[in-house]
């Protein structure tokens, strides 16, 4: 059972001329509240501002994309309304879109969790998880054969990397394509901006067919490097 009601939101800016594949981008948010996220929170501004840069990056190749706006800002325990809130914004792209445009995630901190949980949808062709939040225990087994792409602050106090380590070890053994790489910094990812926006950017266009992987991501992937550094 979900937590609040009314639906959640989704902030859509087209693809220049067809639309060839789509990207989801979900903020972060905390472990308990029932309350909305708020218009001017962090998290949200910096996802904000990571959609920017990959539309300004790739709408021109038909890049559709998504910020979802969730009804909640808490993940809310057993009802992992984020993760609700994703798979309800896989239904309205289908709905609008059709069942063949390829679908990107992408999900910082708790969105990272949201859209991990969501990446066995049949839309879905890669999830990338910034600073995921992946507790002890966080399923892995729906992501047999999905391509994952992780990246974690090796300085990061709120979600600590070893979280998400330990998450891509328990989905490599699962059968997931599984790229994880470490930065210097922490959660906010602040620090080096440049270098999330366009590891973002290039998950997004190879996992959409839109671009080859580019060569770090591409031997990450078939070598299941799990430890690689930005």
């Amino acid at each position: 059972m979900t937590t609040g009601g009314g639906q959640p939101g989704l902030e859509h800016q087209p693809a220049s001329g067809p639309t060839r594949a789509l990207a989801v981008f979900c903020h972060g948010g905390t472990v308990a509240s029932v309350e909305p996220p708020k218009e001017r929170a962090l998290s949200l501004l910096r996802m904000r501002a990571i959609e920017q840069f990959v539309r300004a990056s790739a709408a021109d190749r038909g890049l559709g994309t998504y910020l979802l706006r969730y009804r909640v800002a808490g993940w809310n325990g057993v009802a992992a309304d984020a993760h609700a809130d994703v798979r309800w914004a896989l239904g309205q792209l289908r709905a609008r879109h059709g069942d063949d445009v390829p679908v990107v995630l992408v999900g910082h901190s708790m969105g990272g969790r949201a859209v991990l949980r969501a990446g066995d949808d049949p839309s879905v062709s890669a999830v990338c998880g910034l600073a995921p939040w992946t507790p002890p225990g966080e399923p892995v087994g729906h992501l047999r054969g999905q391509t994952v792409a992780l990246l974690h602050g090796r300085g990061d106090r709120w979600v600590p990397a070893a979280l998400s380590a330990d998450f891509a070890a328990r989905a490599e053994r699962a059968g997931a394509h599984i790229a994880r790489f470490t930065i210097a910094g922490g959660h906010s990812m602040v620090r080096r901006a440049p270098v999330w926006h366009a590891y973002v950017r290039d998950v997004v266009l190879a996992g959409t067919g839109l671009a080859p992987w580019r060569a770090d991501l591409r031997a990450a992937l078939e070598h299941r490097e799990l430890a690689a550094t930005l």
